[in-house]
């Protein structure tokens, strides 16, 4: 290798790690124009290194022995990109007590064990970068860690499943969840098991590392209340439209006078939101803090090439700031105490399903205001004995909201369970 040559090893050579590679051959010059070395990939884990892949390795690159990669002196630093917990996981520990630094795009694996890693690579002073575990292209943990470092930031908004957001979108164009879900699959923005995006347990990783990030003190994936998106049906979809509204699966995490609240769940957004108009499946993350006011990163938020993007940007960041000690210490230097959830505080949508009988609207808006819970806004639809109510209450302690709820469940009149989601919104409610 010559003096500029920086060794790269792969762990994993599949979508990602394949245009990892493709990359740092292909965009090789303007690497080395900006950082004054050039990249190479020198050693890729794989569990078959005879199966045919979109970007050839090279003649010795691939390998099924994790210890070639561990204990070769030309691997400068590593990009982790083989997901899952079990093997990734004692890798990437083994690698970081070896001295080498580490790219992660693996959002269970920082998330869970982000607090070990990082100690591991603090004690070891070398780099633990994890841009692509978030958003993909979208730079948001860079512009959190490094931009906004003293900017306080006290709220974080995110669409950060591309899944659902795709599903979300087509639903408002017509059609059932289940008809939107097998067209993402149709297309390839959902797995054949989707379980991970729609469950919201995918957002929630991601919100977790966010909110590590934002606030500087460890949130786990336990700390994230999450609901998925299976339980959204097009009069939903139809109610929201009516209200001026759009369904969209939200991560908000929130700092309220010293205290984290972190929740992954389907929210009514004002169409004069930004992240209504996020379409199909792009990512869009908001910051909010004291001294910047806001700020939305949009872009694509998952596929390899995007993906790979990120990694790559977090290679050239590690050889760039190499033996400086930069960002090579944990996010965290608190410990904040969690906000009981039901003393979060939004507006609220709430749906109901009746039957069409004199002083229901009435008795409804009576055990909310029992809560101390109010309406900011209705909508009614008659149909054959039954009705439609759609009510957007203006801001509640999450408890109350949920309180009065569960006693209007108990109604005669009252068909099904009532449905509930915040309401963001720049407008007061």
């Amino acid at each position: 290798m010559s003096a500029v040559d920086v060794g790269v090893a792969l762990l994993g050579y599949g979508t990602v790690g394949s245009s990892v590679h493709r990359l740092l051959v292909e965009s090789g010059d303007e690497i080395e124009r900006a950082t004054g070395h050039r990249l190479r990939v020198v050693r890729a884990l794989v569990r078959d290194p005879s199966k045919e892949r979109a970007f050839p390795a090279g003649e010795g690159v691939l390998t099924t022995d994790f210890a070639a990669i561990r204990d070769d002196p030309r691997v400068t630093v590593v990009a982790e990109v083989m997901g899952g917990l079990d093997p990734a996981g004692t890798y990437v520990r083994e690698l970081l007590r070896a001295g080498k630094p580490v790219v992660s795009a693996n959002k269970q694996l920082v998330a869970r064990e982000g607090a070990e890693l990082f100690a591991i690579a603090s004690a070891k002073g070398v780099q633990l970068r994890f841009e692509a575990s978030v958003c993909a292209a979208i730079p948001v943990v860079k512009v959190l860690r490094e931009s906004l470092v003293v900017s306080n930031v006290h709220r974080v908004l995110g669409i950060v499943n591309g899944t659902t957001n795709f599903v979300l979108s087509r639903m408002e164009r017509g059609g059932t969840y289940a008809e939107a879900l097998a067209e993402a699959q149709a297309l390839g923005y959902a797995e054949a098991d989707p379980t991970d995006d729609v469950s919201g347990a995918d957002a929630a990783a991601k919100m977790a590392i966010l909110a590590t990030v934002a606030f500087g003190s460890r949130v786990g994936l336990d700390d994230v209340e999450t609901r998925g998106i299976d339980e959204i049906e097009p009069a939903h979809v139809s109610a929201a439209a009516e209200l001026g509204t759009v369904v969209r699966l939200v991560g908000i995490a929130t700092l309220v006078d010293g205290a984290v609240d972190v929740r992954v769940q389907p929210a009514l957004v004002d169409r004069s939101h930004a992240l209504a108009a996020v379409d199909g499946a792009f990512n869009a993350v908001m910051l909010q803090g004291d001294a910047i006011r806001e700020i939305t990163l949009e872009g694509p938020g998952a596929g390899g090439i995007e993906t790979a993007s990120a990694v790559v940007a977090d290679l050239v960041s590690v050889v760039g700031t190499s033996g400086t000690g930069f960002l090579q210490n944990d996010a965290c230097w608190r410990e904040l105490p969690r906000l009981d959830p039901g003393a979060w505080r939004s507006p609220f949508y709430v749906h109901l399903e009746v039957a069409d009988r004199p002083g229901v609207l009435a008795h409804v808006t009576s055990r909310l205001a029992a809560h101390d819970v109010s309406v900011a806004q209705l909508v009614q639809h008659l149909r054959d004995g039954e009705a439609t109510l759609d009510l957007v209450l203006h801001e509640a302690a999450q408890g109350a909201v949920a309180r009065a709820a569960a006693e209007i469940a108990t109604f005669p009149e009252v068909l099904r369970r009532p449905f509930l989601a915040p309401v963001i919104s720049e407008r007061p409610l």
